[in-house]
């Protein structure tokens, strides 16, 4: 009897562990759907844009969370290494106790979030997602205490990272004098129809991620600006006017796409509003949710894809921003209004900072030397990022691809000259190709 009794408490206590190992697998298996962080990336996107971000701003409040939801997974992945001692300044995240259960994914939800909301002004649409969002969460069949602790897990990580982040001279730069403006003829002027002012021009004091300093690939030059007609300037500024007289269907397509410029102003009578679009760091951000998704990618590559993709931006911007404000070249809006065609404006609004070198041209090429090195040189793609704003999407054989058309795309809106868009070009692909090497994230054989 008493063996019998022995067998049965056995076999009980045996289905009891399957049970709860079952349990916990059910909501573990459930929140692993990678489109719970599809979506909370989505809602940081749309809270940006509606807050009218610069896009190197913009790229800041990209990169922070996700490099928070990436340091929240590592318990969970030993494949994975953390990023503390290669990010600039970044020190070891706090760590969970051990032999205490986490749902990690909930863990690097929350962290993402609160860093996400830090860096934005309109956080009550943060908070109100959240309340909806972790209700739905809660409702997978996360036991009270693990989630609990998970919450606690993911605040500390993110408490850690918003402390790092503060460190990185963004505030400081906020209380820096704007850029004087300069009559003379070579140099940025504001242009129309805002006539703002030029935007960070302090920007290359802000602390990269993984460049050693903002300068490290500064292109050569710019050419030199003369108004003379056989001047090799001239004859630059005259390609944009030609090229923007004759624009094919497609080439407009394609200006238009690649647009991502969230300062458009619009003029009726007396009143002046905004056109809120997406930025250039939030449309690659866009092509970086197509790729992970297209190529079927776990919870953590798909964080890896999205914090590589933002690191990418935001040392791209400090190093085309450096850029900017030193050579602080005139837009050929303001050449060719002044010494070839008074009335002609460009497809596209001109952006308020200076021409050399293109930000598309820098932060495109970046970002796709990145994502070829996590998912190959030829993987082809639809971008559907900009139907939501009322363009097409456009199909690429491969992620240089599209950062070769977003980078002339710059010429066809007539906004840059081409100097700064292979010039651009090419200082994207240093950066992009220094992350790569640099920055180690899976741990990989060999």
């Amino acid at each position: 009897m008493i063996k019998y009794f022995t067998i049965i408490g056995l076999l009980l206590g045996a289905f009891l562990l399957v049970t709860c190992q079952n349990k916990k697998s059910d909501y573990s298996q459930k929140i692993q759907n990678t489109q719970y962080y599809h979506r909370a990336m989505k809602k940081l996107t749309d809270v940006i844009v509606h807050d009218i971000f610069s896009p190197p701003v913009a790229a800041r409040i990209y990169a922070y969370p996700n490099v928070a939801a990436y340091q929240a997974m590592l318990p969970t992945r030993a494949d994975y290494q953390s990023l503390a001692g290669q990010l600039t300044d970044l020190k070891p995240s706090p760590q969970p106790e051990k032999d205490k259960e986490y749902c990690y994914e909930l863990a690097s939800l929350h962290a993402f979030l609160i860093v996400g909301k830090k860096w934005i002004f309109s956080e009550e649409k943060i908070e109100t997602f959240e309340k909806e969002f972790y209700a739905e969460l809660k409702g997978l069949g996360i036991p009270s205490d693990v989630y609990e602790r998970s919450m606690q897990y993911g605040a500390a990580v993110a408490k850690h990272i918003i402390d790092w982040s503060l460190q990185d001279q963004y505030r400081e730069t906020r209380t820096f004098p704007k850029y004087t403006i300069d009559n003379v003829s070579a140099k940025w002027q504001p242009t129309p129809p805002a006539y703002m002012e030029g935007i960070e021009p302090h920007w290359n004091k802000i602390r990269p991620f993984v460049l050693d300093s903002a300068a490290i690939f500064a292109p050569p030059p710019p050419t030199t600006f003369n108004k003379e007609k056989n001047s090799q300037f001239y004859q630059e500024t005259l390609e944009v006017y030609e090229t923007a007289k004759k624009l094919s269907a497609e080439q407009e397509a394609i200006a238009r796409f690649w647009d991502c410029n969230p300062f458009v102003t619009n003029i009726s009578g007396h009143a002046m509003y905004a056109t809120k679009k997406i930025s250039p760091g939030g449309h690659w951000m866009g092509i970086a949710k197509i790729a992970a998704q297209q190529a079927q990618l776990d919870w953590m590559a798909t964080i890896e894809v999205y914090t590589k993709v933002s690191i990418a931006l935001m040392d791209g911007f400090i190093s085309c921003w450096d850029e900017k404000w030193r050579s602080i070249l005139v837009r050929p809006e303001t050449v060719i209004n002044q010494y070839i065609d008074k009335d002609w404006k460009p497809l596209l609004q001109t952006p308020p900072f200076p021409e050399y070198t293109s930000g598309h041209s820098v932060i495109s090429n970046a970002s796709a030397e990145v994502l070829t090195d996590l998912l190959g040189d030829n993987f082809a793609y639809t971008d559907s990022t900009e139907v939501e704003y009322g363009l097409k999407a456009r199909t690429f054989k491969s992620f240089r691809h599209a950062a070769q058309e977003a980078a002339i795309s710059r010429l066809y809106g007539g906004i840059h000259y081409m100097p700064a868009i292979k010039n651009g070009s090419e200082q994207g692909k240093k950066v992009g190709l220094y992350i790569v090497k640099k920055l180690k994230m899976r741990k990989r054989n060999g």
